[in-house]
C-alpha cells in the first residue's frame, strides 16, 4: 500500500530556499559550540604547538586554532632532529593572512624569550643546542635561542682546530660559560663539554704513566721547537733535540701532523699547576755512535756532508748522528786568519782525515789540510835561500809586506828590503793588495815556518855606482819634491834622493828654494852605508865667490911667475888622471841608464 506524503502546512518554504533551516537561537548554540573547539588565539602570543608535517622547505604546526600554521624550515636549521610530534613554541604574528592562512613564527618566539633561556642556561650549567652560522675574526658565530653568541676558536675543541669551516653550518651542543647583559654579549663553548671527561682520562693517563714506557700517540701541533703529542688526553712535548740522532733545522722534517707515531716517556711533572710531559723519538732507535765501524781510527779517511757552518769550523755529518768538527785551522796550510764559510759551505761533500776520536764522549775531530803534503817539508829545497820565486801580496805593515808564494808558505818583505833608492815610508806607496811581486829567499825559519824575503836584492846595488857619480863637491842636477821643517826632498838622477838642510837652500839672490824647483846641488856628504846624500845649493854659489875673492888677493899679493917645463908636466899628468876618471864615471852612468830604460 501507497503511503502518501502530506506536506507540513506551517514549512517555511522561502525561508528554505533562503538557508534559514534553523532559528536564530539553534545557530548562536551551534556557533559557540564551535568556537569553544579552538583555542582563543591573540596577535604577538607565544604559544605551543605540534609539528604535524615538514618538508624541506616548511614545516606545517597545528596550535588548536580553526587553521595550521606554516613556519619556514630555515627557523629550526638549530635542531636537525626536529620531527613529527615534536612541541615547539611559535609566535602568531597574524590570525589570517589574505588567503586565511595563520601565520606563526618560532625564530620570534623563540627571541621573545631568548634572554631568559640564556640566562638560565648558565645559571643551571645547562647543554643547549646551537648553530654555527659562519666565521668571524677568532671564533665563530653561533644562533642560540635565536642570540648571535660568539664561541672562540680555542673553545671548538680540546685540539688546535686548523681548519674553521668545515664547523660552518653544523648544529653541535654548548655550554654558556659568559653573559654581558649591558652589551647583550654571549659566549658558548663546546670545549667545555669534552673537557670533563678528558680530566678523568688524563687523570687515568697520568697515573699509569712511568719513565721508559713507550706509547702510542697523535701529532697534534708542530712549533719551531718540537712536537706535541696527543697520548689520549694527555699532551706531551717532543723537543726538537730528541726528535733525531741527527741534526734537525726543523721539526716537520721528521713529524708532520696527525701522524701516528710511537714515543718514549722521558719525564712528567703530575703535580705542578700545568702537567707536563716530556717525549722522546730518538730514543726508540740506537745511539748511531754505537753503530759506528768499531775499526775506525785516527789517520783514517772518511767522506761525509757538511751539515753546519760557524767561523771557527763546520761540523760534517759521517753517518747519520755522528757528527766530526773540521776546524778552520785544519782546512789550509795558510796560517792567515780566516773563517770557514772561505772553504765549504752547507751541503758539501767532503772528503777528511781523523785527528781525534773519543767514543766515550762521542767526538770527532776532522781535517781537509792533511789529504795533501805540507809544503814546509821541503821548503829547504823547493825555497831555497837566494832562489827567486813570484809571490802576491797579502796586507801591509808599517814595517813591511806580508806575501803568499803558494798557499801556506807565506814570507814578510821588510820596508828596507823593498828598494835600493827609495825612501818608502809606508808599503802601500810602493804595491797594492792582490798585485804580483817578484822576491828573493833572504831567510827560512823552518820551526817558525817564517820566510824573509826581498824584492831589492832582485838587482846590484847601485850605491856602489853611486859612490862613483855623487862623490863629494861634486855638482847634479835635483828636483825638490818634499818640503819638511828640517829641510827637503831632492829627487836627483837614477831615481836616487838626497837631503837638503834649510840653509843649504838658500839662493844666491837670498830667496829659500821652493817645492818643485829645479836647481843644481853639490854633494856635501856620501855615506854608502846609511844610503844617504847630503846636498846643498848655497854652498856652489858660497865656493864660487870664495873662489873668486881668493883669486883676487892671490893676484893682488903674489908676483907673476913663467912656469917652468917641469911644472908643465905635472899639470898634464894631473889632467890625464882626471879625464880617466871621467871615462869611469861616464861607464857607471851609460849601465844605469841602460837599467832605467829596461824598467
Amino acid at each position: 500500500m501507497d503511503k502518501t506524503i502530506i506536506p507540513q502546512e506551517d514549512f517555511d518554504w522561502e525561508g528554505y530556499a533562503n538557508g534559514a533551516t534553523q532559528s536564530q537561537e539553534e545557530k548562536q548554540q551551534q556557533s559557540d559550540l564551535y568556537a569553544g573547539t579552538l583555542n582563543q588565539v591573540k596577535e604577538k602570543d607565544v604559544v605551543m604547538g605540534r609539528v604535524i608535517s615538514i618538508n624541506k622547505r616548511e614545516v606545517v604546526v597545528n596550535i588548536g586554532f580553526k587553521s595550521d600554521g606554516i613556519i619556514p624550515m630555515s627557523e629550526f636549521r638549530y635542531n636537525p632532529d626536529l620531527k613529527v610530534g615534536d612541541e615547539v613554541e611559535v609566535l602568531i604574528k597574524s590570525q589570517e593572512d589574505k588567503k586565511g592562512q595563520l601565520i606563526l613564527s618560532h625564530k620570534e618566539a623563540r627571541n621573545s624569550r631568548s634572554w631568559e633561556r640564556v640566562n638560565q642556561a648558565l645559571e643551571n650549567n645547562e647543554i643547549i643546542k646551537g648553530y654555527i652560522k659562519c666565521r668571524t675574526k677568532g671564533g665563530m658565530i653561533v644562533d642560540v635561542f635565536g642570540i648571535e653568541a660568539f664561541l672562540p676558536g680555542s673553545q671548538i675543541d680540546v685540539k688546535p682546530i686548523r681548519d674553521y669551516d668545515v664547523y660552518v653550518d653544523q648544529t653541535m651542543e654548548f655550554k654558556v660559560v659568559k653573559i654581558n647583559q649591558e652589551f647583550k654579549n654571549v659566549v658558548v663553548s663546546h670545549k667545555a663539554l669534552i673537557e670533563a671527561e678528558i680530566e678523568q682520562q688524563k687523570l687515568e693517563i697520568l697515573s699509569k704513566l712511568e719513565k721508559g714506557q713507550v706509547l702510542e700517540g697523535v701529532v697534534k701541533n708542530i712549533t719551531s721547537y718540537g712536537a706535541f703529542v696527543d697520548l689520549g688526553g694527555v699532551d706531551g712535548l717532543i723537543h726538537i733535540t730528541d726528535l733525531s740522532w741527527g741534526r734537525v733545522n726543523h721539526p716537520e722534517e721528521i713529524v708532520q701532523l696527525d701522524q701516528k707515531i710511537n714515543v718514549v716517556i722521558l719525564d712528567y711533572d703530575s703535580d705542578s699547576a700545568r702537567t707536563r710531559v716530556a717525549l722522546g723519538l730518538k730514543q726508540l732507535t740506537p745511539h748511531p755512535w754505537d753503530a759506528l765501524d768499531p775499526n775506525l781510527k785516527v789517520g783514517d779517511h772518511v767522506k761525509g756532508k757538511v751539515v753546519v757552518m760557524a767561523d771557527y769550523g763546520a761540523f760534517v755529518e759521517i753517518i747519520p748522528g755522528v757528527e766530526g768538527l773540521i776546524h778552520v785551522s785544519e782546512m789550509s796550510w795558510s796560517q792567515h786568519l780566516r773563517v770557514a764559510q772561505d772553504f765549504l759551505k752547507v751541503g758539501d761533500e767532503v772528503e777528511a782525515v781523523i785527528l781525534t776520536l773519543d767514543r766515550n764522549e762521542r767526538k770527532m775531530s776532522l781535517g781537509i789540510k792533511q789529504l795533501k803534503a805540507d809544503p814546509w817539508e821541503n821548503i829547504d829545497t823547493k825555497y831555497a835561500v837566494g832562489s827567486k820565486h813570484t809571490a802576491r801580496v797579502r796586507n801591509f805593515t808599517n814595517f813591511g809586506v806580508f806575501v803568499e808564494i803558494e798557499e801556506g808558505i807565506d814570507g814578510l818583505i821588510h820596508i828596507s828590503d823593498l828598494s835600493w833608492t827609495k825612501k818608502i815610508k809606508h808599503p802601500s806607496e810602493f804595491t797594492q793588495i792582490g798585485a804580483e811581486i817578484e822576491v828573493v829567499v833572504l831567510e827560512i825559519d823552518k820551526e817558525n815556518r817564517r820566510l824573509s824575503l826581498g824584492h831589492k836584492q832582485l838587482e846590484e846595488n847601485p850605491w856602489d855606482v853611486f859612490e862613483t857619480i855623487f862623490t863629494p863637491d861634486s855638482i847634479h842636477e835635483g828636483t825638490i819634491i818634499e818640503m819638511l821643517d828640517k829641510g827637503a826632498v831632492v829627487s836627483l838622477q837614477y831615481g836616487v834622493e838626497g837631503f837638503a838642510t834649510p840653509k843649504h837652500l838658500v839662493k844666491e839672490d837670498g830667496t829659500t828654494a821652493k817645492l818643485d824647483e829645479k836647481l843644481n846641488f853639490k854633494v856635501i856628504e856620501f855615506n854608502k852605508d846609511a844610503k844617504r846624500i847630503i846636498l846643498s845649493h848655497s854652498r856652489i854659489h858660497e865656493d864660487t865667490a870664495k873662489k873668486a875673492e881668493a883669486a883676487e888677493n892671490k893676484t893682488k899679493k903674489e908676483p907673476k911667475v913663467e912656469q917652468t917645463p917641469m911644472e908643465k908636466t905635472t899639470l898634464g899628468d894631473i889632467q890625464a888622471l882626471s879625464a880617466l876618471k871621467d871615462d869611469m864615471i861616464a861607464e857607471a852612468k851609460e849601465k844605469l841608464d841602460a837599467k832605467e830604460k829596461n824598467k
